[in-house]
């Protein structure tokens, strides 16, 4: 029922009965299926993707690099963890390549940021470095694109 997750991850507003009908399935198995997703922590949040750029609320996102050095017994996970509980932490990876963790953070400023930064999270012991990297502008997250030039379908006449 891999599909159900699929039409749900790109539209968390549609209904069980849509999807049945999408699908050829009963509304009962489609509902059974997202309930034991639920129960078994496969789908584990509804969300809205929300463009704050066209909205009056001041929001600075930002993407933080971060090498630590991985705890005995626990690797990464126990840094990662601590990190996570923050509440202006939106997000935490586990990384391959330069960098172990990446970290997405909002804050209501630049320095509301940077201040987390040198505050809370280089201060960690396992934290060897940080680099910041503030976001400019989104064009696309979480597959949707945020303004979608608009086509001129308009043929041209040439005289």
């Amino acid at each position: 029922m891999e599909e159900i997750l699929e039409i749900l991850e790109r539209n968390n507003r549609i209904s069980a009965e849509q999807i049945a009908v999408m699908l050829g399935k009963s509304v009962e198995e489609v509902q059974a299926a997202i309930n034991k997703f639920e129960e078994e922590n496969i789908i584990v949040g509804y969300n809205t993707l929300i463009n704050w750029d066209k909205t009056a609320k001041e929001t600075v996102t930002a993407l933080i690099e971060v090498k630590v050095t991985p705890q005995r017994g626990e690797g990464f996970d126990k840094v990662a963890e601590r990190i996570y509980r923050y509440p202006e932490v939106k997000a935490c990876y586990l990384m391959s390549g330069g960098f172990d963790l990446t970290v997405i953070i909002e804050g209501k400023t630049m320095k509301e940021v940077a201040l987390f930064v040198a505050e809370k999270l280089a201060p960690i012991e396992s934290v060897l470095s940080t680099a910041t990297h503030f976001v400019l502008k989104k064009y696309k997250d979480k597959g949707v694109i945020f303004e979608e030039k608009s086509k001129d379908d308009r043929e041209a006449i040439v005289l």
